[in-house]
């Protein structure tokens, strides 16, 4: 079981229990799940509307979900949020990116802070 807080500054900060690894639970389906008010619009990863930050709670443990999909990358870039090149570094090194999509990340068995 990971843990998952999701933080925003205009509501009570909110911790909920996900299952790791199901590959078809999104942060988005979870924090719906909850009653977490995150924004969304196409829930396939189009339009970049349910942009969020995540961070590692256990700093031991920083791979903060599953890897990026194609279209997060896409729209993050088209964001400002990573640059090619961070991108790349991401894929050599096995780093994680801090922005992701709630409709596309996967949770891992691992804690995590949400900011939405």
């Amino acid at each position: 079981m990971a843990l998952v807080t999701f933080t925003n500054p205009e509501y009570r900060d909110k911790t909920v229990y996900a299952v790791a690894g199901s590959h078809t639970q999104t942060l988005l389906k979870l924090a719906r799940e909850n009653k977490i008010p995150i924004q969304f619009e196409c829930e396939d990863g189009d339009c970049g509307t349910c942009l969020i930050k995540v961070s590692s709670i256990d700093k031991k443990n920083q791979r903060m979900g599953g890897p990026l999909t194609e279209k997060e990358k896409t729209i993050l870039k088209q964001a400002g949020k990573v640059t090619a090149a961070e991108l790349e570094a991401m894929i050599v090194d096995d780093l994680p990116c801090e922005w992701r999509l709630a409709c596309q990340m996967i949770v891992r068995d691992e804690d995590i802070r949400v900011e939405y």
